[in-house]
């Protein structure tokens, strides 16, 4: 039994078992999403090792889940590109420090229809990057923008509403403070 919750695609892995367990099996194992600033740690530290280009942003995309496998591949790891408590050891962070942060807000900001053109360009732009955005990066909210939104939570294990929220725009790797309305 598998009990998934992902916040931002990042996630620690944890396995739970004991000698008493069929050896048929699997172990019983959980995971917990990785904080932003977890994610952060964990970049730096594969920055640091060489197998990471990417800028320690708190987003996690295949690039980092990449730099990740390479870093457990030449460390003799079990290759998953998901963080475990070995892969946290060999990186020298601590598991829980990982974890730890506030939540997110999932409130809603003010209605996404009334950011400024700038504001809208950058989610566009941050979202096509991510590629959850094929439209034109033209500043105009509108449905595209909106799907692209709601696919991007959806993959990233937050509500998929489409709505602009602190969470959403934080794990885009934006600042909700920066957005500026009309």
């Amino acid at each position: 039994m598998r009990k998934s919750h992902w916040l931002s695609g990042a996630v620690l892995a944890v396995a739970l078992g004991g000698a008493a367990q069929a050896q048929t099996a699997p172990p019983l194992s959980y995971e917990q999403p990785l904080s932003p600033a977890g994610i952060v740690s964990v970049q730096e530290r594969l920055r640091a090792a060489g197998v990471y280009a990417g800028q320690a942003d708190g987003v996690w995309g295949p690039d980092s889940a990449a730099a990740l496998q390479r870093y457990q591949q030449s460390h003799q790891l079990q290759v998953t590109g998901q963080m475990n408590q070995a892969t946290a050891a060999t990186l020298g962070l601590d598991p829980m420090s990982l974890l730890n942060a506030p939540a997110a807000s999932t409130a809603a900001l003010q209605p996404a229809d009334q950011l400024r053109p700038a504001s809208v360009r950058a989610i566009q732009s941050r979202l096509a990057a991510l590629g959850f955005y094929r439209g034109a990066v033209d500043g105009v909210w509108g449905q595209s923008t909106q799907t692209a939104i709601q696919s991007f939570q959806q993959g990233r294990g937050l509500q998929p509403n489409g709505q602009l929220n602190p969470a959403t725009v934080t794990a885009m790797g934006l600042s909700p403070n920066a957005l500026a309305y009309r």
